[in-house]
């Protein structure tokens, strides 16, 4: 019977995540050691490198994370301990590639295999699940990824991981990289921005205008029934016909390919989430509310700008952090049509067989994606108050 209570109280995404760890830790290779940039590289896993000090401690660390994660409920416990445990995965990788670098090799490049980008998700997920039992306030969540976010940033500027394969493809391409970056930025948050401006009134009016809504949002669903990429394709044709008999629609930018169609595909794709959470936001406010408004002598757009959508604000802004996240990671289809972004990296690498390449344009997306989707959270969930 205590035996059976034990297993009861064992934390069940803890034991999914411990399993998967395990299965990274002996099926999957931590690191692949190349000879070169396209060449298949030799496996290691992380049993196999016991003889570097780092991979020792790093085991050492993921065998306590795991035994917190199973046994232990105190969430700041499990905080601290997997944070250690990202730390010397971080290291783990940098130094192990830094040891099987041959010296003044610059063409050898080291990889970081299934198993580490596994074991880091799997870690990854038990801190997370740790600062979600901590119970943190929307800007301590705020200010946890900041810390992380330094914490990452010292990591990089010390050196310690430009061994491996992804910092040399940096190297090489650095201003490329930085232009790439600023390009995808502006594209998501462009398109985010002229969204907002177009789908918050049609929100509004489809709620004013009950008989609108059904024929709205049929057709934004219909639109979003459109694989992007041939949405884009669909897209070239008049913007392309456009550009060439328009000389105004030339000089300011629009063609066939490029930014334009990746613009205007992406506030097609982005304003059914903000006319349909607007939509909802607006109808959650309490009617009585409005009788009291009315009441008051306030007009209808007194109200609408003084009650309903302040009230419907936090609704909103969960539209447009699903609407955010999904241009950041449209963007980069939008490098097969000229669209620029860290898309670009992922194609060429693809069509290089440069695995290296193409990390250098996921994982900045990854990254850019989680970042925008927990600062937008949290700013949702302080404007519901302590109540949400």
């Amino acid at each position: 019977m205590e035996e059976t209570l034990a297993v009861r109280k064992l934390d069940r995404l803890g034991v999914v995540l411990v399993v998967a760890g395990i299965a990274a830790t002996g099926l999957l290779p931590f690191i692949y050691v190349k000879a070169n940039r396209i060449a298949a590289g030799k496996p290691m896993l992380l049993m196999q490198l016991l003889n570097q000090p780092s991979a020792v401690i790093l085991t050492l660390l993921l065998v306590l994370t795991a035994c917190a994660v199973l046994f232990l409920p105190n969430a700041t416990v499990r905080l601290v301990i997997s944070t250690l445990c990202l730390a010397a995965l971080m290291a783990a990788i940098g130094l192990v590639a830094t040891a099987f670098t041959p010296e003044g090799s610059t063409v050898a490049r080291m990889t970081p295999g299934g198993g580490f980008w596994v074991l880091l998700a799997v870690v990854a997920l038990v801190a997370s699940d740790a600062l979600v039992k901590i119970r943190l306030t929307p800007w301590m969540r705020i200010g946890a990824l900041v810390v992380y976010g330094c914490l990452f940033g010292i990591v990089l500027r010390s050196g310690l991981l430009d061994s491996l394969s992804i910092m040399r493809e940096f190297a090489n391409r650095g201003d490329q990289f930085w232009a790439e970056a600023l390009t995808h930025v502006q594209l998501a948050f462009g398109s985010l921005a002229i969204s907002v401006v177009i789908g918050l009134p049609l929100g509004i009016l489809c709620f004013w205008v009950p008989k609108l809504r059904a024929a709205l949002l049929q057709g934004l669903s219909l639109i979003q029934t459109i694989p992007s990429l041939a949405l884009f394709g669909l897209l070239m044709l008049p913007l392309g016909y456009l550009a060439t008999h328009v000389p105004l629609a030339a000089a300011l930018g629009i063609s066939g390919i490029g930014a334009a169609p990746a613009l205007i595909a992406l506030v097609l794709y982005s304003l059914l989430p903000i006319v349909a959470n607007t939509v909802v936001g607006l109808e959650g406010v309490d009617p009585a509310v409005r009788d009291a408004a009315a009441g008051m002598g306030l007009t209808r757009r007194q109200i609408l700008t003084g009650i309903d959508l302040p009230l419907a604000l936090p609704v909103i802004l969960t539209g447009i952090r699903i609407v955010l996240v999904q241009a950041i990671g449209l963007v980069t289809v939008a490098a097969l049509i000229g669209g620029g972004g860290f898309g670009v990296f992922i194609f060429q690498g693809l069509g290089q067989t440069a695995m290296d390449l193409v990390l250098l344009g996921a994982v900045p997306t990854v990254i850019f994606a989680f970042s925008s989707a927990v600062i937008l959270d949290a700013v949702a969930d302080s404007l519901r108050g302590p109540a949400a």
